[in-house]
C-alpha cells in the first residue's frame, strides 16, 4: 500500500504522548497502530451494519408471515417445543439402554 495521504488530528498533548509511549513500548511506529485502530474500526462498523441488515430482514420476513396469517401464539410455540425436548429426551434415553 503506497503512502499517498497525510492525516492529520488535534490531540490532546497528554493524549498523544501516552499514545506514543505505548506504541513505542510494542517497538511499533504510531502510525502503524493508528492504522490498525482504523482497519479494527471499519471492520466493527461494516459487521454492525451487516448485523443491522440482517436484523432489518428477519423482521420483514416476520412481518410479511404475520399479515399471511403464519404466526403462532406463545402457548403454541411452547407446546411444540416442550414435544421436541420430550422426543430428545425419550432419544437419549433409547441409546443409553
Amino acid at each position: 500500500m503506497s503512502k499517498e495521504a497525510v492525516f492529520t488530528m488535534k490531540l490532546e498533548p497528554e493524549l498523544r504522548d501516552a499514545f506514543m509511549a505505548e506504541a513505542q513500548t510494542l517497538d511499533r511506529p504510531a502510525s502503524q497502530v493508528v492504522r490498525e485502530l482504523m482497519r479494527e474500526f471499519i471492520a466493527r462498523q461494516q459487521e454492525s451494519r451487516a448485523y443491522d441488515a440482517f436484523v432489518a430482514e428477519k423482521v420483514a420476513i416476520a412481518r410479511e408471515e404475520i399479515t399471511a396469517g403464519l404466526e403462532y401464539s406463545n402457548d403454541e410455540v411452547e407446546a411444540r417445543f416442550a414435544a421436541r425436548r420430550e422426543a430428545a429426551r425419550r432419544a437419549i434415553g433409547q441409546q443409553r439402554s
